[in-house]
């Protein structure tokens, strides 16, 4: 189970100092797939981020199992069950997917063992497993692999920042399939992401709102979706009703 308490986010901005995130009290329980969602510039990836531990906030403590990660690296983090997946997925210039896969295992993961999970996230595995993960990849296949490396690592959570980011239409439809497959699986682990889609929102357990970098609403997404007046150009922060507060970050 994660625990964000009272953490708060301030950046330096020329010379002033700029809240991102104000007093954000959550718990992501595990077993379930929660969507963090908002306006742009509302701080959902900042949150993501401090999450995973590549940002330290301001205030507050982050404790994950019970135990204070407040301090702890993106390194560490991942050593006690936290996952995380880059809205823009980095490229490894020599580096094949293989490599990929069982750098994430930490083990000697066999080939056999690798396609498995290639073949979870819809990639033909004998068209992948040898390839290099650089620029000759999609933006669609490189966020399938880098979903692949997450479920290889077996993080007890698993955060997302904006997955559908930078690919297409059919890339997107078969994300959907993918996290709908994780979500079935899922027990004492727990999926996070951040995403203003409808779709993603469609197969969330429970909804978290932020605007202007406060939480104004969570709970399960049959209570929370109908109040986003069933319209996701407000949840873009394009439109007039409960997400349309704006912001940056």
């Amino acid at each position: 189970m994660l625990e964000l308490q009272h953490i708060s986010f301030e950046v330096n901005e020329e010379g002033q100092d700029k809240e991102i995130l104000h007093d954000i009290n959550l718990t992501i329980p595990d077993g379930n797939l929660t969507v963090i969602t908002g306006p742009n510039g509302g701080g959902k990836s900042t949150m993501a981020k401090l999450i995973a531990g590549i940002f330290k906030p301001t205030e507050g403590k982050i404790l994950f199992n019970g135990e204070d990660i407040t301090e702890m690296s993106i390194t560490d983090r991942a050593r006690k069950g936290v996952g995380f997946a880059f809205q823009q997925p980095v490229r490894f210039k020599g580096l094949q997917v293989f490599d990929l896969i069982r750098l994430a295992t930490g083990t000697k993961l066999s080939s056999v063992d690798a396609c498995k999970y290639l073949s979870e996230v819809g990639l033909c595995a004998r068209d992948y497993i040898n390839r290099e993960v650089n620029a000759s990849l999609s933006g669609g296949e490189l966020k399938r692999i880098e979903i692949a490396t997450v479920l290889a690592k077996g993080s007890q959570l698993s955060v997302f920042d904006e997955p559908e980011a930078g690919i297409d239409l059919w890339s997107f439809q078969n994300l959907i399939k993918v996290f709908e497959g994780m979500r079935k699986k899922i027990k004492d682990s727990s999926i996070l992401i951040i995403s203003h889609q409808e779709r993603i929102l469609n197969i969330a357990d429970e909804i978290v709102v932020l605007s202007d970098g406060k939480l104004i609403a969570h709970g399960p997404k049959d209570e929370i979706l109908p109040g986003l007046e069933g319209t996701m150009s407000a949840v873009r922060g394009c439109g007039k009703g409960l997400l349309d507060e704006g912001g940056e970050g």
